[in-house]
């Protein structure tokens, strides 16, 4: 244990400890060496064949190899996540204390878990992971909850392989010499400022170990129903966003009672502040910073809110996914509250300021729309809306999804019972009171039985080396999952629709029948409806089919998606039987009225009826028409303001445009079409001469009129998120005809696949994306186009993360990729002379700025100048940010034009905002000073090129160049 007095400075001296008694280091070695047990009794397929398990399944760097030395008496050893242990072959001494019998049965894990293929090129694929799991947010980040029947059908405690996990990002890699060292520092407003070990932690003499049954529960679940109502921010969990363990570790209120919080300075005066919250951060890095959050003071002091810093779950030490070797559990709050890999605890008057505990975790206002909650920051900030405490939940996991129930025609003497079954949680510790059942879409009601098996763990304490003390004797808080169920006639389900479920908590909190959208999704706790379909054989037997509302991640189904295909009101939902004959037209109107009106892309009062000769007339970039569903637009007006540039639009002048403009554009710019209006699409009275040609390819690749596909043929890895994908035209002579400097759409159609939910390899047509890149390929390419890709995974703040990049990540060889253009208002036309706008210009001096992916038409035009052997002029110089080494694209192929020209005429400036030691360049990020040292000066014959993100164009670059001079109207070319 470290101390710091508080007003000294920060670097701590470590005070060894040499009073241990026999007793403590016994216990130690006992319990850490139990820790590695993933079940009670060894698993054989677990333990066979360890060297090829560990051939397949070892990381790069196996943390075997750098096991720690012989360890002090101080810390338990081995301590290391299960399946790492098993994996490496450490094996474990001692068993694990048995529970009480009278406690729930811990559960076997009888699975021979190893890696998940699907991790593969990840950060993450050297951590081992069921392949059961729904993964919602693709290959990474990791996030996932079990499939429904097996949470259910696994008990009270959940299996660790089967526990849901939410993360941010890469899953900290730590072995076990990082584990032995590693440190939790406590500071701010507490007169013990302390940095603690684990072996302080596990100190019997310093603290008291005890273990809680605990529920941790993502704000996110069932947040796929809302999202099939509108898209929110978050991504589409299913209803097992929950898992129960048993988590072993010390109370938080022990800990800061060590360090003793304490208000500073006197009351009343202007100077005072009073210790008001703990704040938490983990070890984790993320695009914005640490992972963080915080909670009030005078909770985080009270044991009877049971929240703990864990080391061991289910009597094992936590797995990676969850936090090894140390976390924060929170129980009765949302699961986004317990910091996993925690490193610091800070004690202080304001909340923490991490980045996602204000965007994250909050329930906006349902008038609020996402596009407007992501621009709009201070809703974000605002007290109200943030999430602590669950609320009320339950569903039903019994009839599963798509279970079938046949009922005969000839009926028993005895009649046949179903048992509807199901969870239910509340929150901030509040046990559920009661559960009904609905057969008739809440026109009545009936009571289910509850049963609460964390109530076991209350009929006596248990204290052993491995669990420290778990007693609930004295506790009448419920942190805990509680079960349901009710025994109804199949009859009676014969007779319904469908069947529901509320729940109702001690504080009288009651499920509601409507949902309340929000903008994040989150807390979503609306009646659970499960609907019922009948089909009757010819003999008269009655086959019931059970449909949920959805299935979680990219998984289709659910009558949530159904209703809505065909316009009905899935806030209002009504389950019958399909109409009968002469209902047909009755049915119809009606299902035409529960429809949702769709985005207005006409204007009113406008008939004119516009031929395709005449579009086809108005093909001209002055003046393009296009068609979208069947209705004809005069771009002419928007040239200018389309954020894309004018060729956005010109490039499908005098084209049906309807499968180019639906995949791309929101419903606002759907909306803004309606202005541009100026008739509908009739057939041609004249006769169409029909020309049959072979079907030979262009001269040359690239079309500005039509969409060409292109076979991928190569996929390259560059780094941890950037790949090179190569694409092979129609023969291997065509060229790519892509002038320098300038772009092409590249259009792919997104996987929805079963192998980003439950392993299957089965992929279906998914959402039509485009988007424009510029390939690295050089002017004079042929027979191939290189797209170099940056992809943007899956983030909190941006849960879709890139659609189109993602696409990219989908495609596997022999897939195909259309491409259109060129296109761009910059061509680089070779011995120092560039187009823009159309309007030739001498240009001697080119300054170029690029950030991340960025670099793409940086390094097209920096090679159109270097390569050019009639060119003996031209100079450049380049700036170019990144966040770390590794980030810097293209940088092999950069330092070869330095060599080929030599400093006089390129050379290239690298910024890293995360620099090593011995970084040569400048660190942090792009500012005035640089500008002026790396670019060249204003002259008439001087351009400076940019690509990068907008505040960096609009906050930094631009002001910049201002003042150093630059006219940026008629000087930067911004791609």
């Amino acid at each position: 244990m470290k101390f710091v007095s508080r007003g000294e400075s920060r670097r701590v001296l470590s005070t060894p400890r040499t009073n241990l008694n026999i007793s403590y280091q016994v216990r130690a070695r006992i319990m850490s060496d139990t820790l590695l047990n993933t079940s009670r009794t060894p698993s054989p397929s677990l333990s066979a064949s360890s060297s090829n398990t560990e051939d397949s399944l070892s990381p790069a760097s196996s943390v075997s190899s750098n096991a720690p030395k012989e360890l002090s008496s101080q810390f338990p050893s081995p301590f290391y996540p299960p399946t790492l242990a098993r994996i490496e072959g450490i094996a474990s001494k001692y068993p694990t204390p048995a529970l009480p019998s009278e406690y729930p049965p811990l559960p076997q894990i009888e699975t021979a878990l190893k890696r998940d293929d699907k991790d593969i090129g990840t950060p993450d694929e050297w951590v081992v992971r069921d392949e059961r799991l729904v993964r919602l947010t693709g290959k990474w980040p990791f996030n996932c909850e079990a499939p429904l029947p097996d949470l259910w059908n696994a008990g009270f405690i959940t299996p660790t392989p089967l526990f849901y996990v939410r993360n941010h990002g890469i899953v900290p890699r730590v072995n076990r010499a990082d584990a032995e060292s590693w440190e939790l520092e406590i500071s701010g407003m507490v007169s013990k400022p302390t940095t603690f070990t684990l072996a302080d932690l596990l100190d019997p003499a310093q603290f008291n170990a005890v273990t809680l049954p605990i529920t941790l529960v993502c704000a996110g679940n069932r947040r796929k129903e809302q999202n099939v109502v509108r898209k929110s921010l978050g991504f589409s969990w299913g209803p097992a966003g929950l898992s129960t363990a048993l988590f072993t570790g010390v109370y938080l209120a022990d800990v800061l009672e060590k360090v003793c919080p304490v208000n500073d300075g006197n009351f009343g005066d202007t100077e005072f502040r009073r210790a008001l919250h703990v704040i938490f951060e983990g070890a984790e890095d993320l695009p914005n910073g640490k992972y963080g959050t915080s909670q009030l003071l005078r909770w985080s002091k009270s044991r009877e809110k049971g929240m703990m810093l864990a080391w061991a779950m289910n009597g094992e030490a936590l797995e990676p996914d969850h936090g090894y070797p140390l976390r924060l559990v929170v129980p009765g709050q949302i699961g986004g509250r317990s910091v996993k890999w925690l490193k610091k605890i800070i004690v202080s008057d304001t909340e923490s300021q991490h980045h996602l505990h204000f965007f994250d975790n909050k329930v906006l206002p349902t008038t609020l729309m996402p596009e407007q909650a992501r621009s709009e920051n201070e809703w974000w900030y605002d007290p109200r809306y943030i999430i602590n405490d669950l609320n009320t939940n339950s569903a039903i996991a019994n009839p599963a999804h798509d279970e079938t129930l046949i009922v005969t025609a000839t009926a028993p003497a005895t009649p046949q019972m179903y048992t509807l079954s199901g969870y239910a949680y509340g929150g901030g510790g509040r046990r559920i009171t009661r559960v009904e059942i609905t057969l008739d879409a809440g026109e009545t009601w009936k009571l289910c039985n509850i049963t609460y098996p964390e109530d076991l763990y209350r009929k006596r304490p248990f204290k052993s080396d491995i669990w420290g003390t778990l007693d609930l004797t004295e506790r009448d808080e419920s942190y805990c999952w509680s079960f349901w169920n009710l025994n109804v006639p199949y009859s009676a389900l014969v007779d319904a629709g469908s069947v529901a479920v509320r729940a109702m908590d001690q504080g009288l909190n009651l499920q509601g029948q409507s949902m309340y959208w929000n903008p994040t999704g989150m807390m979503n706790n609306w009646w659970f409806r499960v609907a019922i379909h009948k089909s009757v054989s010819a003999s008269g037997d009655v086959t019931l089919t059970f449909e949920h509302p959805t299935m979680p991640g990219l998984q289709p189904g659910g009558w949530m998606e159904r209703m809505k295909e065909v316009g009905e009101d899935i806030l209002k939902p009504i389950f019958t039987d399909a109409p009968k004959a002469e209902d047909t037209e009755i049915a119809a109107q009606m299902k035409e009225k529960a429809k949702k009106p769709a985005v207005l892309m006409t204007k009113e009062g406008v008939d004119r009826k516009i031929t395709m000769a005449e579009v086809l007339a108005h093909n001209k970039e002055e003046e393009p028409w296009f068609v979208v569903n069947g209705e004809v637009y005069d771009g002419t007006g928007f040239l200018a303001k389309h954020p894309g540039g004018s060729e956005s639009i010109t490039l499908v002048a005098g084209e049906d445009a309807s499968d180019d403009f639906m995949a791309i554009h929101s419903a606002d710019a759907k909306a803004q079409l309606a202005v541009y209006h100026i008739g509908t699409l009739v057939p041609s009275t004249e006769k169409v001469e029909v020309v049959v040609v072979a079907a030979e390819p262009d001269p040359i690749f690239l079309s500005k009129t039509k969409w060409k596909g292109a076979v991928l043929v190569e996929i390259e890895k560059i780094n941890h998120d950037a790949r090179n994908y190569r694409f092979a035209l129609e023969h291997p002579d065509q060229p790519l005809g892509l002038p320098t400097g300038q772009h092409v759409y590249a259009r792919l159609r997104r996987k929805a696949s079963s192998a980003d939910a439950e392993g299957g390899a089965i992929s279906v047509e998914g959402e039509l994306v485009q988007r424009a890149y510029t390939p690295v390929s050089s002017e004079h390419a042929k027979g191939f186009i290189d797209m170099l890709i940056k992809v943007y995974h899956r983030t909190p703040d941006f849960p879709e993360g890139g659609k189109m990049t993602l696409g990219f990540e989908e495609l596997v060889l022999g897939d195909k990729v259309e491409f259109k253009g060129p296109l761009g208002s910059f061509k680089w036309l070779g011995k120092g002379t560039a187009s823009w706008r159309g309007v030739e210009r001498k240009a001697k001096h080119i300054g170029m700025i690029c950030a991340g992916s960025g670099i793409t038409p940086i390094i097209q035009v920096a090679r159109g100048i270097v390569n050019d052997e009639h060119d003996h002029e031209t100079k450049v110089w380049v700036v170019n940010a990144n966040k770390t080494e590794s980030d810097i694209l293209l940088r092999a192929d950069m330092d070869e034009l330095h060599k080929r020209r030599g400093p006089d005429r390129f050379r290239q400036h690298l910024v890293l905002s995360k620099a090593p030691e011995d970084w040569a360049h400048s660190r942090g990020r792009v500012n005035l000073d640089m500008l002026r040292e790396h670019l060249p000066p204003p002259s008439d014959e001087a351009l400076i090129l940019i690509c990068g993100p907008e505040p960096l164009i609009e906050l930094v670059v631009k002001p910049a160049l201002i003042t150093l001079g630059w006219d940026v109207e008629k000087s930067l070319v911004v791609f």
